[in-house]
Parts: structure tokens; sequence; C-alpha cells
């Protein structure tokens, strides 16, 4: 699957990963305490620069308040 890290599929998660925080009214840096992780991993994983697994994107959606669905763009 060459390409996926920058596919518009993975583009669109990315930006439903982003407004997730915003609408949680979280800070990178509120988020990455939060998930125990540095600030610079919610940075890379809404840039595209690392790829999230499920298990992380779990913890996201744990934390941000939002069923694994929305992050695909189902309600």
């Amino acid at each position: 699957m060459r390409g996926a890290l920058h596919s518009k599929r993975y583009a669109k998660f990315r930006e439903r990963l982003k407004a997730a925080r915003l609408e949680a009214k979280l800070t990178q840096t509120k988020a990455a305490e939060g998930l125990d992780k540095p600030q610079s991993f919610i940075q890379k994983s809404e840039s595209g620069e690392r790829r999230v697994d499920v298990i992380e994107l779990e913890d996201f959606a744990k934390l941000y308040k939002k069923r694994i669905g929305y992050f695909f763009g189902k309600t």
C-alpha cells in the first residue's frame, strides 16, 4: 500500500483527529499529557509524520470522548 501515509483517506483521518482534539478543547500539550506522551507525538500524529496505530486511536477516542467511527467520517 504505497503512499498510504499521504493518501486522501489518511489526510481526512488526520483532519478528524485534529478536529476531535479541538472539539475537546485541548491543546496539543494537554492532549499529550492526557495520553502520557510528549507534545511532539500529537503534532506528528496530526501532521502525518507518524502513523497512528489502532491501540493509539482507541486512546485518542477515549481522551477526546469520540467513537472510533468518528475518525473515519461515520457518525
